[in-house]
């Protein structure tokens, strides 16, 4: 009786979860980060104020909303079939959906790169959703025939360059080329001839 009683709390906390986000990323797209409030959050969820906060302040929905739908890419993509091949076109599909998504709203996209950038609220990017993307890049490396070690270095560089490319890409600061073709470089890079001690 009381685990089901704790189980419909942790569910109805669920809903209102979702419920909020949904209503908020709703509002960034549509009205913009700045002019949306807590209140119109609120009233599109059906939720009070304080169930909003409950959640997260403006910054912390935002970076709630961009975690959970990359969480969701890996989620699917774990649930998924067949690995790719082995290949640069592989590395580069792993970045396709995250890249489009930034794309699908620069403004917003920026306003989440600077909530990350200041480190006033924590975003997933940084632990289980690093260590997922990190993990299918090193899987793509090891079947093209990198060895484990090297295959989990190549992997952290190309994460990291990958967060480097989209951070400042997010604050209009172009480093040679478009975020696309500068991540391609790095991919390129990491899948490049293989050492004798790379095996």
């Amino acid at each position: 009786m009381f685990t089901e009683r704790v189980q419909s709390r942790a569910a109805a906390r669920d809903a209102t979860r979702r419920r909020v986000l949904t209503a908020a990323e709703e509002l960034f797209r549509t009205q913009g980060f700045a002019s949306t409030t807590v209140r119109q959050i609120a009233a599109r969820a059906g939720v009070s104020a304080g169930s909003v906060m409950a959640v997260g302040d403006k910054d912390a929905l935002l970076v709630a909303v961009f975690d959970d739908w990359i969480a969701a890419v890996h989620e699917t993509r774990a649930a998924g079939g067949e690995p790719p091949a082995a290949s640069n076109a592989a590395i580069m599909a792993l970045f396709e959906p995250f890249l489009a998504y930034f794309a699908q709203d620069p403004v917003l996209s920026r306003e989440y790169s600077s909530i990350i950038v200041r480190g006033t609220h924590e975003s997933a990017i940084f632990d289980n959703l690093a260590l997922a993307l990190v993990s299918e890049i090193e899987n793509v490396l090891a079947r093209a025939g990198f060895a484990p070690a090297v295959a989990a270095r190549r992997a952290r560089v190309v994460y990291f360059a990958y967060l480097g490319i989209v951070m400042t890409a997010g604050n209009r600061a172009a480093i040679g080329g478009s975020p696309l073709e500068q991540l391609r470089e790095v991919v390129d890079f990491a899948l490049g001839e293989h050492n004798e001690q790379d095996r």
